[in-house]
């Protein structure tokens, strides 16, 4: 069948038309949220589901255990990226958007329903670790097709605004996580946990996810037939034709994913080991912290609709840059939990200037042949070769003696991401469509 109907960025805009858009938001960010809560919930939830899977003294399913969180993590994003963003650009960006989060809610349902390792021996911990590989790919592919098509989506004139709630949901999901463990070891006691009430958090996963399928069904597409159909749509060939671009964004995203990861999966850790601070108070600041950082999302993303994309980013690389060392070191003998919030916000607050517009950002400085891959391959190796090591490499440097080296790190990477802002066009980039 010819597809005639006109995509919804085809449409001129009305009343009704920016209604459908602002559904199509959720719509898309919905699944946003679902795939980053059952990241979080993975590793929220490890400590009551590890002796499950991982008996102690068994080499083997520990080794199996750190190959899992590795591979589903990080090694497997590069290669979602690159899949799913020849879906989306080969075949259409609501296409790749519902297999994504189908791939989410199984992997979730299959977590739910595993055997334990004293029932099936060691496919227990073999079985965990393909789901998660299969929730890796997922989560690899989901970044660059929904930052893709929230800034088609969007509104023209208000394109940062509508792309920023593609990080409050990612927060959003980290957040309600969080929350439903809270509520879990509120109710249950830690030997109803261990035994079954790990498992509710990873069905409630696939609900969602049941749920953002349902929604992401009506959403309209946003890529033309005449740009699926070109030559190089969705090629690793058509994206070389881009390099400087795909370059360009590596740069930035190793700087704003390091600040990111540092200033929000780290600090908790960091408030704990480094400046001594009571776990649970840690817990409740960084809630409180992330909570505040989710609202700075949309905010930070209108403004960009005022002064601009590029300098967004030339004020967070220059910002980041230079406070990045004076706010770790003040933190490294904090005791006031009052003013760590304080401190941590201030660094979420500089942090919200790049990731409220990083996906869309990326989605403009791409044709839409291999829009979806040049966003989603290039975050994915940018965040696994510098995000997703952030937390390493400041341990690392902890144990080495030198762990203000870290501090400075940061701070050089996100120099470096604000000389690549400095390339960006003056007047920004429109969507081309």
């Amino acid at each position: 069948m010819a597809d005639t109907t006109p995509s919804l960025a085809e449409q001129q805009p009305d009343d009704h038309d920016t209604r459908k858009r602002i559904l199509a938001i959720v719509g898309a960010s919905s699944g946003n949220l679902v795939e980053w809560f059952d990241f979080y919930v993975y590793s929220f939830c490890a400590l009551y589901f590890a002796p499950v899977f991982f008996p102690s003294g068994d080499s083997t399913t520990q080794l199996l255990q750190t190959a899992g969180v590795f591979a589903a993590g990080f090694l497997m994003r590069p290669i979602g990226g690159w899949m799913f963003g020849y879906i989306a650009d080969k075949h259409g960006r609501r296409t790749s958007m519902m297999i994504s989060v189908c791939m989410m809610c199984c992997g979730s349902l299959v977590i739910a329903c595993l055997p334990t390792y004293a029932a099936i021996g060691n496919w227990a911990p073999a079985l965990l670790l393909l789901a998660r590989l299969f929730q890796g790919l997922s989560v690899g592919g989901e970044y660059g097709t929904s930052a893709t098509y929230m800034s088609e989506v969007a509104v023209e004139g208000k394109r940062g605004f509508y792309a920023s709630f593609q990080y409050v949901t990612l927060i959003g999901g980290q957040l309600l996580a969080l929350l439903v463990l809270v509520v879990l070891q509120q109710t249950l006691s830690t030997e109803e946990l261990r035994s079954w009430g790990w498992r509710v958090p990873f069905v409630l996963g696939a609900l969602l996810a049941v749920v953002a399928l349902y929604l992401r069904r009506s959403l309209h597409e946003t890529s033309t037939k005449e740009t699926r159909t070109r030559k190089d749509a969705g090629t690793l060939s058509g994206l070389w034709n881009n390099k400087k671009a795909f370059l360009m964004v590596l740069g930035f995203t190793a700087g704003g994913s390091l600040s990111f990861y540092t200033f929000t999966t780290y600090m908790q850790k960091y408030l704990v080991n480094t400046a001594g601070m009571d776990a649970k108070m840690a817990s409740g600041i960084m809630t409180a912290a992330l909570f505040v950082f989710m609202l700075l999302q949309p905010i930070f993303g209108g403004l960009s609709d005022k002064v601009g994309r590029r300098n967004s980013m030339i004020a967070f690389g220059a910002l980041a840059s230079l406070l990045t060392v004076p706010i770790l070191t003040t933190l490294q003998d904090v005791t006031n939990p009052y003013l760590a919030f304080v401190l941590i916000v201030a660094a979420l607050t500089i942090v919200s200037l790049y990731t409220s517009i990083g996906g869309l950002l990326k989605a403009e400085m791409f044709p839409p042949e291999v829009r979806a891959l040049g966003v989603g391959l290039s975050y994915a190796v940018g965040n696994a070769l510098f995000g997703g090591s952030a937390e390493y490499v400041a341990l690392s440097m902890k144990a080495a003696g030198i762990e203000t080296a870290f501090f400075w790190y940061v701070s050089g990477m996100c120099f470096m991401a604000m000389l690549v802002s400095l390339l960006l066009h003056k007047k920004g980039q429109e969507i081309r469509m």
